[in-house]
């Protein structure tokens, strides 16, 4: 019998998906692995691990916990917290040995009041984003000198923006590149061998005048489009699959309803299949009617709603004897010649792929392969 819920993920993909990024670099940029939200649901320390292995450069993570989880797997890659860190996180950051990102003196002066080793800076200018960073050329550069001044303790280490429309707006994507040219020179002149970084990996995909010295690239590393419609455009390979099972095959009669809210009722005798799978482990209640299942190499509808540890399909009147208590159902992957990843259920729902990934919850195991091939 198959577990309940299993996330299986391909680390061999997520070294393939590393070398083809690296391999559309321009110049000598580098690859920065961005694993925060435990590497968008696939594991963050197995895909660190694994992206370092193949040519990733550094990491970057959205928090300080994120960071101190890669130190305690023993990982001593350079880490980037790309995150706002709060007075009360400064010290877990600090003990983590990471890299900071800052857009205020006052944080800067922070660090540098409880520093005890080196502590290497970037600064970020907001360019268009609207969150983290100052939108203020002149301020942003005083932030950096602030940040020389600091030294020994601190080091002026890179000069970063992010993109808001990489994967859509392409007009204010260049915008947005233009304003960040004239902070990227002026840091360099400032500080000769810093890292100027902007691209995320839509920005990657797109546009080689965006990578700089480094790119950062969270989405693409896990096999899925940047522009959240096909991998295969982008010579990606999506790295998880989300299976559940077959746990009841039940028959529904006319006028006999399925799920809660009686969202389905059936108008002619038809065979159910519950999957002990729901949106407790990341099933969004937004799919109810609105997804498929894989079970031997065919599609079958989800009906009626998706409850917290269950949700339905329709086999049909009379489902192939494939169909059976205990046989695999894949949600996120590929059966026989039908696939179905992460991009179809987020464009189902008016979504992105990321916000689909992050929700496979923790309850749902994680298992490691090398292309099928149990990885340690």
């Amino acid at each position: 019998m198959a577990l309940r819920a299993l996330a299986r993920v391909n680390l061999a993909a997520i070294e393939r998906n590393v070398a083809r990024l690296r391999s559309g670099l321009a110049g000598d940029a580098r690859l920065c692995a961005v694993v925060k939200a435990d590497a968008s649901g696939h594991g963050a320390v197995e895909v660190a691990r694994v992206a370092l292995a193949a040519g990733a450069a550094s990491l970057a993570v959205a928090t300080a916990r994120e960071a101190v989880v890669l130190r305690d797997a023993g990982i001593s890659a350079p880490v980037l917290v790309l995150g706002a860190v709060s007075a009360e996180e400064l010290p877990v950051a600090l003990a983590a040995r990471t890299e900071l990102t800052a857009w205020t003196e006052e944080f800067v002066a922070e660090v540098q009041a409880c520093a005890t080793e080196v502590v290497r800076i970037h600064v970020k200018f907001d360019t268009g984003m609207g969150r983290l960073g100052t939108r203020s050329l002149p301020e942003a550069l005083a932030i950096a000198d602030f940040v020389s001044a600091g030294a020994p303790q601190l080091q002026l280490a890179g000069a970063m923006t992010h993109f808001a429309t990489a994967d859509g707006d392409e007009r204010f994507m260049a915008a947005q590149l233009a304003a960040f040219i004239p902070f990227a020179d002026a840091m360099r002149r400032r500080a000769p061998g810093i890292v100027v970084h902007a691209a995320n990996s839509a920005a990657t995909v797109r546009d080689p005048a965006t990578h700089f010295d480094m790119v950062r690239c969270g989405i693409a590393l896990y096999g899925c489009d940047p522009m959240n419609v096909n991998p295969d455009h982008y010579g990606l390979e999506p790295a998880l699959e989300l299976t559940s099972y077959v746990a009841a095959l039940k028959l529904a009669r006319p006028g006999e309803s399925v799920g809660y809210g009686r969202r389905f009722i059936a108008d002619h005798e038809t065979w159910i299949a519950t999957l002990p799978i729901g949106y407790a482990d990341g099933i969004r209640r937004a799919l109810s009617a609105n997804c498929d299942a894989l079970i031997a190499g065919r599609r079958y509808p989800l009906v009626g709603t998706v409850s917290m540890d269950n949700i339905t399909l329709d086999v049909g009147s009379e489902p192939p004897s494939e169909v059976r208590i205990g046989a695999t159902a894949t949600i996120v992957g590929r059966d026989g010649d039908e696939r179905q990843t992460i991009e179809d259920l987020a464009n189902r729902i008016e979504t992105v792929a990321h916000e689909v990934l992050c929700g496979i919850s923790a309850r749902v195991p994680r298992t490691y392969h090398r292309d099928g091939a149990p990885a340690p």
